[in-house]
């Protein structure tokens, strides 16, 4: 009996490795926020933004807001930049956050507290998530249209629109190519070439999108699913709040301790979660 046990106890850390406990919650903000859809960890001033749609995702009621907290999880101001409309996904240039709103993509000047820029883009419905490559171009991805735009000097333009590009939403950038998640599928782009190619099949519909090198990826869906994706592999799930109904919106990231900031949506909390074991 007890060879058997151990034989079985050996067999179970061999082949069933304890994925449930790769994600270890550091902090959890109270629930304070006003549907926070997406986090950005700003690496050169240790600040955390949080963007609040405050109503509808598609509403034009200027109740949206920016939240800035330390990197501890502690408010240093809940409504930091106000009078937005439902503000989504978010990406830093210098002291610049750049933020999609709906059809326009606001430009923060970080050390103000004050939006300085508007861009909008007349084909847009629903910009989502945005990134910025090494060279410094902003792009931003549009769910409803199944497209991308690129900030062209004071101009939001269509940068790639195809089927491929259907529900496009996580957005991120990695050895010089454009990442984009959209349902079911990774893709990735050649910005020089704007050739496109699916890089991850069947990873389901992605949100948050962080490349952790080595051809690993954590995605998360807005059910409340977060799992690592890799090419010919199958996903690994490292949490699932769906039944619980928690969402998991656009996701940020600390590189440094490897600590992945959630989103809940309507939830509205922020909940940092210590990434072990990769």
């Amino acid at each position: 009996m007890k060879k058997c046990s151990l034989f079985l106890l050996v067999l179970g850390i061999l082949y069933f490795p304890a994925y449930a406990q790769s994600l270890k919650t550091v902090w959890s903000s109270q629930h304070i926020f006003q549907v926070p859809e997406s986090v950005f960890y700003n690496r050169a001033t240790h600040e955390i933004y949080v963007s609040n749609i405050n109503g509808k995702p598609s509403a034009k009621d200027h109740n949206g807001f920016i939240s800035k907290l330390d990197k501890n999880g502690d408010i240093i101001k809940l409504q930091w930049v106000k009078g937005l409309n439902a503000p989504k996904g978010m990406a830093v240039k210098g002291n610049h956050l750049f933020v999609s709103d709906i059809n326009f993509l606001r430009e923060i000047n970080i050390k103000r507290g004050i939006v300085i820029r508007s861009f909008k883009a007349d084909d847009a419905r629903f910009l989502n998530d945005v990134a910025i490559d090494n060279e410094g171009h902003v792009y931003v991805s549009d769910s409803k249209l199944g497209a991308l735009f690129k900030l062209d000097g004071n101009k939001l333009k269509l940068w790639k629109k195809t089927t491929l590009l259907q529900n496009a939403n996580g957005l991120s950038t990695e050895n010089g190519h454009l990442l984009v998640g959209v349902k079911n599928h990774l893709l990735l782009i050649d910005p020089l070439k704007m050739s496109l190619k699916i890089l991850i099949n069947n990873a389901g519909i992605i949100d948050g999108l962080i490349p952790l090198g080595n051809n690993k990826y954590v995605v998360s869906n807005w059910a409340g699913k977060i799992q690592i994706i890799s090419k010919n592999k199958a996903p690994v799930i490292l949490s699932n709040t769906t039944a619980q109904k928690i969402n998991a919106a656009d996701l940020g990231f600390i590189p440094d301790e490897n600590i992945i900031l959630i989103p809940t949506f309507y939830d509205n909390r922020v909940v940092a979660r210590k990434l072990i074991g990769y």
